[in-house]
């Protein structure tokens, strides 16, 4: 794996440069550009001392692919994660695992939907998506700001279960419809891939199994970043209803 990594656009440089969540060593923009969100860029960049330069679309589009239709690109690092034990560390923490998730972009939009739904922290595998650039476009720049944590998800049920939290694994069959169980307490939710799901050892460890109900018959589970935009949503629905 290289030091660094390009990434282009808008929304993720200024979400990198706003969270500080990864290194950036080099900046790149386009030099017959002047929107506001480019002067917002260079100025931050400015005040952390990052090298920043104007160039031709050209320039650009030598260093990564699509560039000559990029406004901004930058060389940043891996992105920074917190101890597994600092993670959601809140009255009522909702923790999420994404596993087996096969698509850079799918892992991005998920990401997006449980950031935007409140979700306090995201524990990814070792082997992950992080080190895509897709996944901070397709996220809207939400894995900067994502709490985040590594750990195999054994060791994550462990710590779970050490600070009280509700193990919850989603599943298109065999399980309870998500409006049936209580998921306003503090909680894991692992969610799998579409497919090969989850572990039979996750499924034996799991407090409670829920499922996504549909309107018709239909015989295939929805996609990893729809199933996951609808529980995080249901959760925050149900912590809502609890305080009103």
């Amino acid at each position: 794996m290289t030091e660094h990594q390009w990434i282009e656009g808008v929304i993720s440089v200024e979400s990198v440069l706003r969270a500080n969540s990864r290194d950036v060593s080099e900046i790149m923009i386009r030099q017959d550009r002047y929107e506001g969100a480019l002067a917002r860029i260079q100025t931050m960049a400015q005040a952390k001392g990052i090298a920043l330069s104007r160039v031709p679309a050209a320039s650009m589009a030598e260093l990564i692919p699509g560039g000559e239709s990029a406004t901004v690109i930058a060389a940043v690092g891996l992105k920074r994660m917190v101890a597994l034990a600092e993670l959601g560390v809140t009255e009522r923490p909702v923790i999420a695992l994404l596993d087996g998730v096969e698509d850079p972009f799918n892992f991005g939009q998920a990401v997006r939907s449980l950031y935007a739904a409140g979700i306090d922290g995201l524990i990814v595998r070792p082997r992950n998506w992080l080190s895509e650039a897709t996944v901070i476009r397709a996220s809207a720049g939400a894995t900067e700001f994502m709490s985040m944590a590594v750990a195999e998800v054994d060791d994550a049920i462990k710590i779970a279960r050490e600070r009280g939290l509700s193990i919850i694994v989603a599943m298109s069959e065999g399980a309870r419809l998500m409006y049936e169980v209580d998921l306003s307490g503090p909680l894991l939710l692992i969610i799998g891939g579409e497919k090969r799901g989850v572990a039979r050892s996750v499924l034996q460890a799991a407090d409670n199994r829920v499922r996504i109900p549909y309107g018709r018959d239909f015989p295939y589970s929805l996609g990893t970043a729809g199933a996951t935009a609808i529980l995080a949503f249901e959760i925050m629905r149900q912590r809502l209803m609890t305080r009103a």
